[in-house]
């Protein structure tokens, strides 16, 4: 089964930035696209970034100019530099792979599992 471990969340200011990792395991990362999902006590998984095969990148409205999703395919790893953290940024943040359902719009993959992912929190 595919492996995708993420780390490097923490505690930062309003306004810092942190830099998430996303190991990942037991396949190709060039022939997958990635994406970075957060979620917060009570609500649903959203959808923040994401990476196709060929490099693009496409990210959420809310997070648009703030961060920045890059991989590295022969450290089997992709990144999440966020920027200018907000007060609304907070959440358990998750990697997968996705599909793209049209040009900007990407789900996770029906037979992965989500990982651990790990906590970003954002206070003063």
């Amino acid at each position: 089964q595919v492996q995708l471990v993420e780390s490097g969340g923490g505690l930062v200011q309003p306004g810092g930035s942190l830099k998430l990792s996303c190991e990942v395991s037991r396949f190709d990362l060039g022939n997958y696209a990635i994406g970075w999902f957060r979620q917060v006590p009570g609500k649903e998984r959203e959808g923040v970034c994401a990476i196709n095969v060929y490099g693009s990148t496409f990210y959420s409205e809310s997070v648009e100019g703030r961060f920045t999703i890059s991989k590295d395919n022969v450290k089997n790893t992709v990144y999440l530099q966020m920027n200018n953290l907000k007060p609304e940024d907070p959440g358990v943040y998750y990697c997968a792979r996705v599909l793209f359902i049209s040009r900007d719009i990407w789900r996770p993959r029906d037979e992965d599992s989500w990982g651990h992912g790990t906590q970003v929190t954002v206070s003063p």
